[in-house]
């Protein structure tokens, strides 16, 4: 068992873990917000954004992958335990595709607090 508290129970927990984040990034979804992640870290880079700047960025770019990844697991437990249509199982899949959509409007906000700025001392504006 997993959390049996050994050290192989323990090692056990870290590879159904890592499993979890291969699985995650099979799905499509996720590979676009990762790579939109990198862009905004290559970015960020380009533009020598501020340490606060960075770290708002990367926690966000988190939040969304995170997020992506509770909706996929919600998504996948909805469809086995309720396998024909259900206004039930629609009202779960809809509110974890929602989580998904704040977080990644809440990481526009942070981009356009972060980027604006250097992008306009670039352009000269």
């Amino acid at each position: 068992m997993a959390g049996d508290g050994s050290w192989r129970g323990r090692i056990r927990a870290f590879r159904y873990a890592f499993s979890g984040l291969r699985l995650g990034a099979t799905e499509p979804n996720f590979r676009i917000q990762l790579t939109i992640g990198i862009a905004a870290l290559i970015l960020a880079g380009i533009l020598r954004v501020g340490s606060d700047d960075w770290l708002a960025i990367i926690v966000v770019s988190v939040v969304v992958l995170v997020t992506e990844m509770v909706n996929t697991a919600i998504e996948a437990v909805v469809d086995l335990a309720s396998p024909e249509y259900s206004a039930t199982a629609k009202i779960a899949k809809d509110v974890a595709a929602g989580a998904v959509l704040l977080a990644s409007i809440g990481a526009v906000v942070v981009g356009l607090y972060a980027f604006v700025p250097p992008l306009a001392r670039v352009l000269g504006i």
